[in-house]
């Protein structure tokens, strides 16, 4: 495998997994291009690629690679700087914390779709209770997860954190406050130009046609804070 590698990123626009391997491919500043696709409608070259039929996938020159933190562990082995710890313990840890992050993630998504409001604040209930376990994983010198450094980890969480800071332009979702160790984390990685670059321009626009829907009491709550402001 060779650095020179043709990279494309296969991708959907609002997806939180896709855009883990886009702040590790900014991160090492890979040159690489991205294709969105329908994921309801997928042409054959993807489903023979993604045998989930999900993104992300990278392709390269020698073949394609799905699984988003699969990913980023093969662009960490390849590219310069590593973005994991050196450490074998505390490596391990951070990719314990990772597998949480998908927890996270995926609870988020549960949250944004909930249809009613009962059953959107059991599921943010929820959200909040895995976001407090991390008051106890984070470096007290921060500003990221385990130190100065910004690391895959980081790249695990940033996603649900946008997500999070989009929706407090419209409501206070109340899940931690921007004073807190966890409000400066969030704000140190949006801070960041690899994951400001994570995801496309039309990126606000897109996550809130998709999860704005009737359907979704979030869109009620956005829908309010839009009539507000």
């Amino acid at each position: 495998m060779s650095n020179e590698d043709t990279l494309e990123l296969v991708s959907f626009k609002i997806c939180p997994f896709v855009q883990r391997s886009a702040i590790a491919l900014n991160e090492k500043g890979v040159d690489y291009t991205t294709r969105f696709i329908d994921l309801e409608q997928p042409a054959a070259w993807f489903t023979e690629i993604s045998p989930l039929g999900k993104v992300p996938v990278l392709k390269t020159d020698s073949g394609a690679i799905f699984e988003s933190m699969v990913i980023a562990e093969y662009l960490d082995e390849v590219y310069e700087p590593r973005l994991h710890p050196e450490d074998p313990m505390e490596k391990a840890r951070h990719r314990s914390w990772i597998e949480y992050a998908s927890e996270v993630t995926m609870k988020q998504f549960s949250m944004f779709m909930a249809p009613g409001e009962k059953l959107f604040t059991t599921r943010k209930d929820e959200l909040s209770e895995l976001l407090n376990a991390l008051n106890g994983q984070l470096s007290e010198v921060g500003p990221m997860f385990s130190g100065e450094r910004f690391r895959l980890v980081d790249a695990a969480f940033a996603p649900v954190f946008m997500r999070l800071e989009l929706l407090g332009k419209f409501f206070d979702h109340g899940l931690y406050d921007t004073d807190s160790r966890l409000g400066q984390w969030s704000q140190a990685m949006m801070e960041k130009d690899s994951v400001k670059n994570s995801v496309s321009k039309d990126f606000e626009r897109a996550f809130l046609d998709y999860f704005g829907v009737e359907k979704n009491h979030i869109s009620k709550l956005i829908n309010q804070g839009a009539s507000m402001s």
